[in-house]
């Protein structure tokens, strides 16, 4: 299976644009952070939805070719967020997902969100990826 530094780069590799970084992969799970900067503050200054939302898909994402490898057509078919408290604008944001099942053609887990230094999780997320048919296990 690859390496946490692996899928590091293959997610700076072909998503150049995301500032998340890969913190640890593997064992099912995967941990990865994003620092909070302007563009990513809703009015009000809290950390938006949408920017909350897709660490937690990386995240997902990165604990699913942890598990099957370097997959590049494993693609989100579902994302769910809940939204817990408000994130603080001042510290990274921590998303640490772990899978829950991982089948021939999906695999399915959980991602928690965090502010940086604090236990209460700010989201909630739950998400599917599909397996492409070529990799079938």
């Amino acid at each position: 299976m690859p390496t946490t530094a692996e899928v590091a780069e293959f997610i700076r590799r072909e998503f150049p644009q995301a500032r998340v970084v890969i913190d640890a992969v593997g064992d099912r799970s995967a941990t990865v952070s994003q620092q909070v900067e302007e563009a990513d503050l809703r009015p009000g200054g809290t950390v938006s939805g949408p920017t909350l939302m897709a660490l937690a898909d990386v995240a997902l994402y990165a604990a699913v070719l942890g598990e099957i490898g370097i997959v590049p057509l494993a693609v989100t078919t579902s994302l769910t967020i809940n939204f817990l408290r408000r994130p603080d604008a001042d510290r990274r944001v921590i998303a640490v997902c772990r899978l829950m099942k991982v089948g021939k053609s999906l695999a399915m887990g959980e991602v928690s969100l965090y502010s940086e230094g604090l236990e209460e999780p700010v989201a909630h997320a739950v998400g599917t990826y599909a397996i492409p048919p070529q990799h079938l296990r």
